[in-house]
């Protein structure tokens, strides 16, 4: 079975429905996580680096009830990655219809990789305000665990972003499902993520966790990219809906 039989029958019916809504899954993703990490505390300026035991615990004894509460929508809204990047694994199939596609195949491996790396750091920090009152030293390394997870490791997403910069390039379609200009921007994005490899070396300045070129340009570029990939695939949808009728 080609690719091309795997994608051509979703383009009406409830098919695409279910397309549209993983579609939407990107925009509630990023209402539900912002939201919830602006409850929790994390936005919008999160625990520093630097901060000793004391000023850890004290982050999560003010308002250890909102901080639950946030750090758990915002392992709801993070969950919401996995039917956004679905979709973006079926658009790239119909991008390689006419040959292997080991580029979809690698996207689905770093959506689901790059789904646990999100949601699991969230986990961690709710584990961190879990139990305040034990030894300080042991809930700061379980921040510094839960930040650095959240923020680090970015081979898996470059990996990925690259992989659809190449996939939306080599389409040969006409149209092609995607613009030229989305490969390029996920290339761009990739890139941006390099920065945050810094982190483990630095407790203070832009490249500690809290920094701008960690904290800050991960969060916003990573909540765009998801919002980029959130209409384009919906409007790829829409436009194999019109080509299929």
């Amino acid at each position: 079975m080609g690719a091309s039989s795997v994608t051509d029958g979703y383009a009406t019916g409830v098919g695409r429905q279910v397309q549209l809504a993983c579609a939407w899954s990107g925009i509630a993703l990023l209402v539900i996580a912002l939201g919830g990490m602006s409850l929790a505390g994390i936005l919008p300026v999160p625990p520093a680096a630097y901060e000793t035991p004391a000023q850890v615990v004290a982050f999560y004894t003010a308002h250890p009830v909102r901080i639950r509460i946030g750090l758990t929508l915002a392992c709801v809204g993070v969950s919401l990655i996995g039917p956004l990047t679905a979709l973006i694994t079926l658009q790239m199939l119909r991008m390689e219809r006419h040959r292997p596609p080991i580029l979809s195949m690698l996207q689905a491996i770093c959506a689901a990789v790059t789904w646990v790396m999100l949601l699991v750091p969230f986990i961690v920090l709710n584990v961190a305000t879990f139990r305040p009152d034990r030894n300080p030293e042991i809930t700061q390394a379980l921040t510094d665990l839960g930040f650095l997870l959240f923020l680090t490791p970015v081979g898996p997403f470059l990996i990925q972003n690259f992989d659809i910069g190449g996939a939306v390039l080599s389409d040969r379609a006409s149209p092609p499902v995607m613009s030229r200009w989305v490969g390029y921007a996920n290339f761009l994005v990739g890139l941006l993520f390099v920065p945050a490899l810094l982190a483990v070396f630095f407790k203070t300045g832009p490249f500690a966790w809290h920094g701008v070129f960690v904290f800050y340009i991960g969060v916003v570029v990573y909540g765009a990219w998801v919002l980029l990939m959130s209409l384009t695939t919906r409007a790829a949808i829409h436009h194999a809906g019109a080509v299929a009728h």
